[in-house]
């Protein structure tokens, strides 16, 4: 499937930032002050799962009550919500760009990933990480997403400027020479 994206005027085109770094303090602080900056330096218009909404906004509330019953439902309901926007999010993009750090890669990282993939937009996964996260040692992470982001007509790097110049040249429908599986 392909998928047929515009720049949105004056941001560049819409990038969905798929990651797990909103589940600890670290990767709030990395996200907030070297992730989004960097996409808006690359003239790339962020579409960022962690940021403060309607949705999150329904899960904090249901996160806050005690123990129980009704915050369970109140969780199932909340989940499915974000879960919604998250999809509409990346239904609105026009690439993805992956964070794939840690021992593995997250799993909900990795659903965005592969249906971005299949919906036809470009993914980048980017792998700061100093530990072995593949099957083996021909793939910097999970065999099968480094087949998602190839196929998707990206790359597994791992440098952040790296990433996102290849996502916009992708983007821009201009040829890069920075693809293949993993590059500095």
């Amino acid at each position: 499937m392909t998928h047929v994206c515009r720049a949105s005027p004056g941001t560049g085109h819409r990038v969905y930032l798929a990651s797990a770094l909103g589940f600890t303090a670290a990767g709030r602080v990395w996200n907030r002050t070297v992730l989004l900056p960097a996409v808006r330096t690359a003239g790339l218009e962020s579409r960022d799962p962690w940021r403060p909404s309607p949705e999150s906004a329904q899960l904090e509330a249901a996160l806050r009550l005690p123990r129980g019953p009704a915050r369970t439902v109140a969780l199932a309901a909340a989940d499915r919500v974000v879960g919604a926007a998250n999809i509409a999010d990346i239904d609105a993009s026009c690439g993805l760009l992956a964070v794939l750090d840690g021992p593995d890669a997250d799993s909900g990282t990795a659903a965005e990933l592969g249906y971005a993939a299949a919906r036809g937009l470009v993914v980048v996964g980017l792998r700061t990480d100093l530990r072995p996260g593949g099957d083996n040692e021909g793939v910097p992470v999970n065999l099968q997403l480094v087949a998602f982001i190839e196929r998707s007509g990206g790359a597994v790097v791992a440098d952040l400027g790296n990433a996102l110049g290849i996502l916009r040249h992708r983007l821009d429908g201009t040829a890069d020479a920075a693809g293949g599986s993993r590059t500095a």
